[in-house]
């Protein structure tokens, strides 16, 4: 249950739907000439956290980001970029590769779930289970759960081993890290060996993690309201309320975030504020995990554009296909696109595109994609409407 927003601080400004929308835009580095000189790195220190999933369709969400605001930068590079020391994986919005400077900004969570005693499941002999994990890391580490002993014990996915238990409460409470991941496992190091000395000593209390963390979430998103700022690092409604006002950032009003179309409350980046946000519009796929459009509920307010990931909605239920990504164009949600590889060649299974404007776009958007990713061709299988399918067929021929 969400609890009732507290007073509103007086807005140090007012902004218009349109201001709001530029601001996100531009605080996710969708807007403006992209950070090539920060790379990858500079995109998640930008962002704070990059969703991790396990769906590979054009490639994995977490190349996906860093794709959009920086095109076509290679995919090694972005594994390179992510790991080798720069980051680490725990959970923010999700499972999420997080910038290494944040390590000390979660202790809060790590205290919680130490507090808990456990998480999903609970080990038969935690003392022998950890101390066993422990010894093998520090003896041979990095390790993989598969390396320690293997994941599962025979059946369905969450049927862990008591190793798997172990080492995933040992990287829950902040004992060990999972520095990488290889093959798609999680690869894990003591913490001791993983996070550089001056950010494993600092241990802030919880109020100072969720106030730096609520002043992060804001410099990513721009302007947001409270539950924005809540969900981006998974935070309940009133720990953003507790800490909201020291956090740095600025009480706003923006246009069409209240009730019945009117003004409603919000906080902003006071930096967002002191420019008016200018330059070139990406044109670009968005991974559904994107933090852009990660909250749905935001992404419907801001860009007035519904989107749901159909994965796992059973077929004949779904609209849009299996993993429709957003396309943005001209700072907006204009369509969006179901993908698929086969062999060389880049297959829209269904491409939507909210007028004759979004079909070039389209086209342009479908052709980076795919020399990206290592296609030479690509093809429309389905365009809705129905009645721009030869135009955008033309469209990425020509592209």
């Amino acid at each position: 249950m969400t609890s009732a927003a507290p007073p509103t601080p007086k807005p140090a400004a007012a902004l218009s739907a349109g201001d709001a929308r530029r601001i996100a835009l531009r605080a996710q580095g969708l807007l403006g000439a992209p950070d090539r000189r920060g790379g990858v790195r500079g995109v998640l220190r930008r962002l704070g956290a990059v969703q991790l999933d396990t769906i590979s369709v054009l490639a994995r969400s977490h190349e996906l980001v860093p794709y959009a605001r920086l095109g076509a930068v290679g995919r090694g590079a972005v594994e390179e970029a992510y790991w080798g020391g720069a980051a680490f994986e725990y959970w923010s919005h999700a499972a999420c590769v997080l910038p290494v400077e944040e390590w000390p900004l979660f202790a809060f969570r790590r205290r919680a779930f130490t507090a808990r005693g456990h998480r999903w499941h609970r080990m038969e002999d935690a003392v022998r289970s950890c101390a066993e994990v422990r010894a093998r890391l520090r003896a041979d580490g990095p390790l993989t759960a598969t390396d320690l002993g293997g994941a599962r014990r025979g059946g369905p996915w969450w049927d862990w081993s008591e190793t798997k238990i172990a080492i995933e409460w040992l990287l829950d409470v902040g004992e060990v890290v999972c520095t990488e991941r290889r093959g798609w496992k999680r690869v894990y190091d003591l913490a001791e060996r993983a996070v550089p000395p001056e950010l494993l000593a600092q241990d802030p209390d919880d109020a100072t993690c969720l106030r730096r963390l609520v002043g992060q979430a804001g410099a990513a998103l721009g302007v947001a309201t409270r539950a924005d700022l809540a969900d981006y690092h998974r935070l309940r409604t009133e720990q953003v309320d507790a800490v909201a006002a020291d956090s740095g950032l600025v009480p706003v009003e923006v246009e069409g975030w209240g009730r019945d179309g009117g003004p409603g409350p919000a906080w902003a980046d006071p930096a967002a504020l002191g420019s008016a946000p200018r330059g070139r519009h990406r044109t670009t796929l968005l991974s559904p995990f994107d933090s852009l459009v990660w909250d749905r509920a935001r992404t419907e307010r801001v860009f007035g554009f519904a989107h749901r990931l159909e994965a796992y909605v059973p077929r004949e239920r779904r609209v849009h296909g299996y993993f429709a990504m957003p396309l943005l164009a001209g700072g907006r949600l204009v369509g969006r696109v179901d993908p698929a590889r086969e062999g060389r060649t880049l297959v829209a299974r269904q491409a939507s595109v909210e007028s004759p404007a979004a079909v070039a776009p389209m086209a342009q958007a479908l052709r980076e994609a795919a020399d990206w990713v290592g296609c030479d061709a690509v093809t429309v299988e389905r365009v809705v409407p129905e009645s721009l399918a030869g135009a955008l067929t033309a469209a990425v021929a020509a592209a």
